[in-house]
């Protein structure tokens, strides 16, 4: 009887197709969300489906939703899905929206994953333009960890971090994002609306529909930040927290489009593709094809460059590398240094292969080489039985170096200083540790040296120092040159 009577009545407004039939988020209960009753997330979704309905995209669509109570959207939205770590939607928004330039990408963030750890990102992505949609729902409060406070808590607003209310002093004022992104140049849509009422509910629609067709338009970033209430955290009913929208939090957020370019904004400029593999060799000025090196299969060397900022010490690692991939060897470079601009410490990594490399850390180099006495100290003893220790000194420090390995402590820094710069020091010691690794033809280091040494002046110095580098390494390290290495 109740079908006969149904069969005389149209459906005018039911359940959007862009939600599932069914949500498999558990077994029972499978119609309902895991919103609590009179939470403002159901009235955003629902307007959400039905723009996305609407507009005729939800084989378009990209929903991304990120840590807090928008965490299970994928289970209710019938579109492409991705979760994000908290705060990252914008980020990963961005790369779903470049690397598919024809999709609908829609960050569904709230205010503690935006305001909070995400603000940088929701940041960044709103001054590059991002063509993409951001839903902001802003309670004021973090709701699925509990209640503590957020950035949008309201001042004298109560919390589980803040029991005697928010105050300006301790935790500094609710942050206004949509004032803050409207001040950026590229943003192309922010409009600020709440769910206090019918009236407020139906504006909220219009706005989320909007910023969702400005993205089917090409026209760039657009944010709706939206006044939603939060009865379970609140501790309120819910039509005390529909009230407590309008006539408190508003308050402090006022309602309204806060920047509209959509009448003058023109489609977002395609982001260029990227350069093709075959072009990146000439980009990096690499003209020819790597020749193969008749190195011994077995060969790891694993070198650890130390000493202060301003000696070169990231350099001589960085031309040993280039030398190896030159050679066609695999190589690691992994730099390390202090904040210091100059006198810090410095060090780094190399390491020269002919498998692949499982790590670029060097913890027992065959070959250490040491600008000055403290990193000597510091990095003697862990270099291999059988290693080499170069150090820029006039002698070894008493104490320093085991009887197990070989070493070599001549005036560098001199030597590099009566050749015409002080400077150059670096390249003295490589010509040294070319001798020492006898697995690099002259043509790859002097082409590493041609790729990153651009002043021709200094090319030159570079090149006579590396040459009495070598000079000073068969005088004094005579018969000990083939690089000893134990298995």
């Amino acid at each position: 009887m109740c079908s006969d009577l149904l069969g005389e009545y149209v459906v005018a407004q039911g359940k959007s197709r862009v939600f599932y039939e069914r949500y498999a988020r558990k077994g029972e209960l499978q119609h309902q969300t895991h919103y609590c009753p009179g939470c403002g997330h159901g009235n955003v979704s629902k307007m959400l489906a039905h723009a996305i309905d609407e507009l005729g995209i939800q084989d378009r669509t990209i929903l991304i939703s990120p840590v807090g109570c928008s965490v299970f959207g994928y289970y209710y939205f019938d579109v492409g899905n991705v979760q994000a770590a908290h705060g990252r939607a914008p980020a990963v928004a961005t790369g779903v929206k470049r690397s598919h330039p024809g999709s609908i990408v829609i960050s569904y963030q709230g205010d503690g994953d935006l305001s909070a750890i995400g603000a940088a990102e929701i940041l960044h992505a709103a001054n590059r333009g991002e063509g993409i949609t951001a839903l902001f729902v802003n309670n004021a409060i973090y709701s699925m960890t509990g209640g503590q406070v957020a950035p949008t808590t309201l001042l004298g607003q109560s919390s589980t971090t803040t029991p005697g209310g928010r105050s300006a002093a301790n935790e500094g004022y609710p942050l206004r994002v949509s004032e803050l992104l409207a001040t950026l140049e590229a943003p192309v849509y922010i409009e600020r609306v709440g769910l206090g009422d019918n009236r407020q509910i139906a504006q909220a629609a219009r706005a989320i529909r909007r910023a969702v067709e400005n993205q089917v338009r090409g026209l760039g970033f657009s944010l709706i930040e939206i006044l939603a209430p939060c009865p379970t955290i609140w501790k309120m009913t819910p039509v005390e927290s529909r009230r407590w929208v309008r006539e408190v939090m508003e308050r402090t957020y006022p309602l309204g489009v806060l920047r509209d370019r959509t009448q003058d904004a023109q489609p977002r400029t395609a982001v260029a593709p990227a350069t093709p593999l075959a072009s990146v060799p000439a980009l990096l000025d690499i003209t020819s094809e790597l020749p193969v090196v008749a190195a011994p299969p077995e060969l790891d060397l694993q070198v650890r460059i130390a000493g202060f900022g301003g000696q070169g010490v990231l350099l001589l690692g960085e031309v040993l590398a280039e030398a190896g991939l030159g050679a066609g060897l695999e190589v690691s470079w992994l730099p390390s240094y202090g904040p210091e601009m100059r006198s810090g410490t410095s060090n780094c990594h190399v390491r020269l292969s002919r498998a692949n490399i499982d790590s670029p850390l060097v913890t027992a180099p065959d070959l250490l080489v040491a600008m000055n006495e403290p990193s000597l100290r510091k990095f003697a003893a862990s270099v291999r039985p059988g290693g080499w220790i170069l150090y820029n000194g006039e002698c070894l420090p008493e104490g320093c170096v085991g009887a197990d390995v070989h070493a070599l402590a001549l005036p560098f820094t001199q030597i590099a200083d009566q050749l015409g710069d002080a400077r150059a020091a670096n390249m003295v010691l490589l010509g040294a540790v070319l001798e020492i690794a006898r697995h690099l033809p002259g043509a790859c280091v002097d082409g590493a040296l041609q790729r990153l040494i651009r002043n021709a002046r200094w090319l030159e110095l570079d090149r006579r120092a590396l040459q009495k580098g070598r000079t000073l390494f068969r005088e004094h390290g005579a018969g000990l040159a083939e690089f000893p290495r134990e298995d």
